[in-house]
């Protein structure tokens, strides 16, 4: 028996391949998923089976694509139920149904709470003991540290989701030991849910004894779940749509091409494309073309790209050299698939071939707080983030928000834009440029730096 967990950092997801004697199943895959047929050709094995837990609202699932392509059975909850039902051919799993690869068996256990029509996986190994389970891959449900949110489909079913959450929790697993691995879908930054370990499993009986929501009655459950919940990313009932009917293959990534700068410009112009920048906001700062989008590459840009973006614009991607594979892989994962190409020779080809670019100016902390007295002050972190301290004066808005609430800013009045390190901030300076206001400046280190100066807080 092998047990093989795969990380995408940023979405914090979490995807398994579990093999035994030449045969796999993999568990929740990633949309771009040669890491999977790769590790299977490496490994010597035959992808029998894909399944996965839910639903994902997070990220564009690879099942639907990977057992395509690798020839496998697609094996996937028969709970699903209106607004998204899997629409693919599929074999369905009820309670109890099991899946086989050499000497494992993977048990479907249905565990809604997080979604209707999620399955949890409890894990049986032959050679080591038939009858006793070994592994529960937990997905959305269990969390190290923490369970998954039951708000996803609104208002009308959390209260019903958090009720069946109690029950998966108390009468759903009951019966499991203590002993058994829990390998989740999710980790520490992930919005699928609050306050998550950073560490990437952990045993059903530490689960058990460290966890509060394990301990309180059902009402007080209900209560602290709901009351706990992080704010909702704008493009997850979209991807919840795009899974449901199962995303394309991206086998071969779209944008793998070089477009001039003077095609780039052409296309602007003509407002046929979305600019991408993908570095940092330093770099952004001091030169970038006018109406891009600041999202540096990195682990963020999957999220910040599917909250901040449209999925039916064209883009054009640019850093300071030109391609970015893993920046085109990220923009998949969240379903951003028109992806034209990348600026040749990156933004330093831009400038060499005499075009007009834009600046965003990057304040230190001291001229932050030697502002003038009619400057805007925009604070963009998370709520949490704002109680534990903020630039007085300024107006909170969370990054997710700002697209809605443009309108409450003066786009005549200097603005100030402000965040936790100056990444966020630096997205929300981008998109105000992009949207007709023209005086904007970004702090340069965020309230880290503000902080490292110990400079004034204001607590209300």
């Amino acid at each position: 028996m092998k047990i093989k967990q795969f990380e995408v950092a940023g979405l914090a997801q979490y995807s398994y391949v579990v093999s035994s004697e030449g045969q796999a199943i993999v568990i929740d895959p990633m949309r771009d998923f040669d890491r999977y047929t790769d590790y299977a050709a490496e490994e010597g094995l035959s992808i029998r089976y894909v399944t996965e837990t839910h639903i994902h609202a997070d990220f564009a699932s690879g099942a639907l694509a990977l057992a395509q392509a690798a020839g496998a059975q697609l094996a996937l909850s028969s709970y699903d139920q209106e607004p998204y039902r899997y629409s693919m051919k599929h074999a369905a799993l009820h309670d109890g149904d099991a899946l086989e690869v050499g000497k494992l068996r993977l048990v479907a256990l249905h565990t809604p709470g997080h979604t209707p029509e999620h399955l949890s996986f409890v894990l049986f190994d032959e050679e080591r003991n038939a009858g006793q389970p070994v592994a529960l891959f937990s997905g959305d449900f269990l969390f190290v540290g923490s369970l998954g949110r039951p708000d996803l489909l609104g208002e009308a079913a959390k209260q019903g989701l958090a009720h069946e959450l109690y029950r998966s929790l108390h009468e759903r697993i009951a019966s499991l030991p203590d002993g058994m691995q829990v390998y989740p879908g999710h980790g520490a930054g992930s919005l699928c849910g609050a306050g998550m370990s950073e560490r990437a499993d952990s045993t059903l009986g530490y689960e058990r004894q460290s966890q509060s929501l394990f301990k309180l009655e059902e009402e007080a459950f209900v209560r602290e779940i709901l009351g706990s919940v992080p704010p909702m990313p704008s493009y997850y009932p979209r991807m919840k749509e795009l899974n449901s009917r199962g995303a394309s293959s991206v086998a071969s990534l779209p944008g793998q091409v070089p477009i001039s700068a003077s095609d780039v410009a052409r296309l602007v112009a003509e407002e046929s494309v979305t600019v991408i920048d993908l570095r940092r906001p330093e770099a952004f700062g001091g030169a970038h073309v006018a109406g891009a989008i600041n999202i540096g590459t990195g682990q963020n840009l999957s999220l910040w790209a599917g909250w901040m973006l449209d999925p039916k614009q064209r883009f054009v991607l640019v850093n300071d050299t030109g391609d970015d594979e893993a920046a085109r892989r990220s923009l998949v994962r969240v379903g951003l698939d028109r992806i034209e190409g990348f600026l040749q020779n990156g933004m330093p080809g831009w400038i060499d071939a005499g075009l007009e670019f834009t600046r965003t100016a990057q304040l230190s902390t001291k001229e932050v707080s030697e502002r003038g007295p009619g400057t805007q002050v925009l604070d963009v972190r998370s709520p949490n983030e704002w109680a534990g301290g903020h630039v007085e004066n300024a107006v909170h808005i969370p990054l997710g928000e700002l697209k809605q609430r443009m309108v409450e800013l003066e786009k005549e009045r200097p603005i100030i834009t402000i965040c936790g390190s100056g990444y966020r901030s630096s997205i929300a300076a981008s998109l105000l440029q992009a949207n007709g206001f023209s005086r904007v400046n970004s702090m340069h280190g965020g309230m880290a730096a503000w902080n490292e100066r110990a400079l004034p807080l204001c607590l209300s």
